[in-house]
């Protein structure tokens, strides 16, 4: 009878085991799916900003034709802002493929 005991005391205590091993398996599952909406989130306003900023590239280039020199520097910002968020783009691809 004590023999059946211990081994019912050893199952319960692999039980216990097994749903710590479970919860700490949950609990890093809940943290990548959560990186990965902040990923998902990121991405989106990544490409909304270059949406936005390609379309005032494009009517500052059309504007530019009566009023050179100003809208040249902005031009060159523009163009230094869509590299960044191309090069963001590009490490949010690799940490999705990672």
């Amino acid at each position: 009878m004590e023999e059946e005991f211990e081994k019912l005391t050893e199952n319960v205590n692999d039980i216990k085991s097994l749903i710590k091993t479970f919860n700490t398996t949950l609990e890093n599952i809940e943290k990548r799916l959560a990186r990965l909406e902040k990923m998902d989130s990121i991405e989106h306003r990544v490409e909304v900003n270059q949406i936005d900023l390609s379309d005032i590239k494009d009517s500052l280039q059309r504007i530019e034709e009566t009023k050179n020199s100003d809208i040249q520097h902005i031009n060159r910002r523009l163009d230094s802002h869509l590299v960044k968020i191309a090069k963001a783009e590009e490490e949010l691809i690799m940490l999705k493929t990672k």
